[in-house]
């Protein structure tokens, strides 16, 4: 199982993400107040500001201070060490 950091020490599973999308759209908008009033959104983000909105294929809509590159990035990174592990 891969984890991935999404800032602040908070950590999820990379396999169960779906989508890392920006929260500037208004239909990014709706689905995180869907998310907020249905009591599937996690907000990660200690209070600043969201930057990057993670959805899980469990329904849970997370959220995160840093830039969806920066978590894409950490993703790609981790997924190219687990492939040089099982090389070696």
């Amino acid at each position: 199982m891969q984890l991935i950091n999404i800032g602040f020490g908070n950590i999820v599973s990379a396999n169960r993400i779906i989508s890392i999308v920006s929260p500037e759209s208004a239909p990014i908008k709706r689905l995180v107040q869907e998310a907020k009033d249905s009591k599937m959104a996690i907000d990660a983000t200690y209070g600043r500001r969201t930057r990057a909105v993670l959805i899980m294929d469990s329904g849970h809509v997370i959220l995160s201070a840093v830039q969806p590159e920066t978590v894409a990035g950490r993703l790609d990174k981790d997924e190219k060490e687990v492939e040089e592990e099982e090389n070696e």
